[in-house]
């Protein structure tokens, strides 16, 4: 065989290859994970739901509130960009706003990475986070 045939061959494989590296992982389901509570109350579990549309991450974080009322948030800005996922939660209490932003890496179903905020004093703030999907 000539090296002309087999070169569209070779070109085409890498293509094909390089198409599914760069996929977007599907983060669409429901992960939970808990955080420690403060003044040694119990621990705070939180709900994540993703759902991927098309191009678009959309879904909801409910989360523990005061007097244990949960409340839930829908995500703002999200997206997945091969397996990193970011999105922003923006929860509104007593005349003020918080802005959480989230980030992390998808692996085998778990995502894990940093949530950024800025505190009431203004000082940034950044915390780790582990939200595993459930089957």
């Amino acid at each position: 065989m000539k090296l002309n045939k087999i070169t569209p061959i070779l070109l085409g494989g890498v293509l094909l290859l390089g198409a599914f590296a760069t996929q977007a992982a599907d983060p669409s389901g429901t992960y939970i994970w808990t955080t420690p509570a403060r003044n040694g109350g119990p621990d705070r579990t939180n709900t994540l739901v993703l759902k991927l549309d098309g191009e678009k991450l959309t879904g909801k974080l409910s989360a523990p509130g005061r007097g244990g009322q949960a409340s839930e948030s829908a995500i703002a800005d999200g997206k997945i960009s091969g397996s990193d996922v970011s999105f922003s939660v923006v929860r509104s209490f007593n005349g003020n706003s918080m802005t959480n932003k989230y980030a992390g890496k998808l692996a085998d179903g778990v995502i894990k990475g940093k949530i950024d905020s800025v505190n009431m004093n203004g000082d940034p703030q950044s915390r780790d986070w582990e939200a595993k999907l459930q089957k």
